[in-house]
């Protein structure tokens, strides 16, 4: 073999292996691409797990922020079910009658909509969640409004923006 084609041969593989590296580049970036879904392709499964939530101007007594742990319901395999944990101490204005620092929460995802009942006593209804899955955040944050429905809750109480953000899935 001349010189000349041994270095054809050379630079050909290299091409070869520059190529092949360039595909699987390409594939694995379209594979990423990929796993990320849309807020429509989210499912339920896919919020299981532990968030962080932040209120925005919060009703007095109620913190700024809250532990929500999410998981599939028990009897409705398709819903969610979970624990809400804030810690009322810690809050401007004193205890609010009718919330506690531990809730019970309920509800569904419809398409890219997060539906939630909370129960401070797990009996009676005390608040309702409406949310939306952000796009782009691969279903690892939502935004939406809380709105305070217990007993004690003022007829116009205002709906208190949130925003929940995944620390760690199932």
């Amino acid at each position: 073999m001349t010189f000349f084609s041994t270095l054809q041969t050379h630079i050909f593989v290299r091409a070869v292996c520059f190529s092949l590296m360039m595909l699987l580049s390409l594939s694995s970036s379209i594979a990423q691409t990929k796993a990320c879904p849309t807020a429509q392709q989210v499912k339920t499964e896919d919020l299981h797990g532990q968030w962080s939530v932040e209120f925005t101007n919060p009703p007095r007594g109620l913190p700024s922020k809250a532990t929500l742990q999410l998981q599939r319901h028990a009897e409705y395999s398709e819903s969610l079910a979970g624990t809400l944990q804030r810690n009322l101490s810690g809050a401007p204005g004193g205890r609010v009658p009718g919330h506690s620092s531990r809730a019970q929460v309920a509800g569904d995802l419809e398409g890219g909509m997060l539906l939630l009942d909370e129960s401070s006593n797990g009996v009676n209804l005390t608040a309702s969640w409406d949310g939306k899955l952000v796009d782009g955040s691969c279903g690892q944050t939502i935004q939406g409004v809380w709105k305070d429905l217990s007993s004690d809750s003022p007829p116009d109480a205002a709906e208190v923006p949130f925003t929940m953000r995944q620390t760690s899935g199932w």
